[in-house]
């Protein structure tokens, strides 16, 4: 099953400026984006903090509950969750 997806959110970053967030699949991997305002171009996120893959896990989770995405998905986040942030405890 291929895999379309998109998902937003919004954040604040360290020094308070409120950001938009965009995790898109492509290839396997998900690439994190991220503007300021509304029209701005999306900037690609080389290191995306551990905030931003938690909000991509729950939204996964979310996803694969409506039955858009497959179960198999989450597996593959966590471990690429584990992978950058050794450590890290997720339920």
């Amino acid at each position: 099953m291929a895999i379309k997806s998109e998902v937003g959110w919004t954040r604040k970053t360290e020094e308070g400026v409120k950001i938009e967030v965009s995790a898109r699949h492509f290839g396997g991997e998900w690439l994190f984006f991220h503007q300021q305002r509304r029209g701005e171009d999306w900037l690609p996120v080389k290191n995306p903090p551990l905030e931003d893959w938690l909000e991509l896990l729950d939204s996964v989770r979310r996803r694969i509950n409506r039955r858009l995405l497959q179960p198999d998905e989450e597996v593959r986040v966590k471990k690429m969750i584990y992978d950058r942030f050794p450590g890290t405890k997720l339920d």
